[in-house]
C-alpha cells in the first residue's frame, strides 16, 4: 500500500467518523449567512474521556482568500490532493450546494488536503438535527477567532 494511500485513509477514517460534526459546523456556518468551508486541523488534538478532539472552524466564503493566502504563506504548509489553488476553492465554495454537499480543509502537520465532500449519506441540516438532538454528547463549545472573525467549534 501506498503512502498516498494511506493517508487517504486515515483522512477518510477521520471525515467519517466525525462526519455528524463536520456537517453540523457547515450548517451552522452557512446559516450564519453565507457559504464558506470547514477548516480541520489535527495538529492539535485534545485527549478526553471520548478520545481524541479536534479544532474545526467555519471560514466564510467572505474570508477566505485572505484566510488561504496567510495559511499557504507559511513556509511549512502544502496543500495536497492534486495541487488545489485558491481560485478552485472560492470556485467551489461558489457553486457547492450548502445544503447537501461540505467543503473541508483538512490540516495534518505541514499539509492540506481540499475535500469536495458530495453524495453525504447524511446532510448537513441533518447532521444539526442529529447534534441537537444529541446534544449532550457534542456540547460543542462555540468560540470566535479574532484573526479570521470565523466562528470556531473546539469538540
Amino acid at each position: 500500500m501506498s503512502h498516498t494511500s494511506d493517508a487517504l485513509d486515515w483522512q477518510q477514517g477521520l471525515i467519517a467518523t466525525n462526519l455528524l460534526v463536520i456537517g453540523y459546523n457547515a450548517w451552522v456556518g452557512y446559516l450564519g449567512g453565507e457559504r464558506g468551508v470547514i477548516v480541520c486541523s489535527t495538529n492539535s488534538p485534545a485527549i478526553g474521556v471520548a478520545g481524541e478532539t479536534f479544532k474545526v472552524y467555519f471560514i466564510p466564503r467572505i474570508r477566505i482568500a485572505a484566510f488561504l493566502n496567510a495559511w499557504l504563506a507559511a513556509p511549512d504548509t502544502v496543500i495536497l490532493r492534486n495541487h488545489f489553488m485558491n481560485a478552485h476553492i472560492l470556485e467551489a465554495v461558489d457553486t457547492y450546494n450548502p445544503t447537501t454537499e461540505v467543503l473541508l480543509l483538512l490540516e495534518s502537520f505541514n499539509q492540506a488536503t481540499f475535500f469536495y465532500l458530495k453524495n453525504l449519506p447524511i446532510t448537513p441540516p441533518q447532521c444539526y438535527e442529529q447534534v441537537c438532538k444529541r446534544w449532550t454528547e457534542f456540547q460543542p463549545q462555540p468560540n470566535f477567532s479574532e484573526d479570521t472573525n470565523a466562528n470556531r467549534f473546539t469538540y
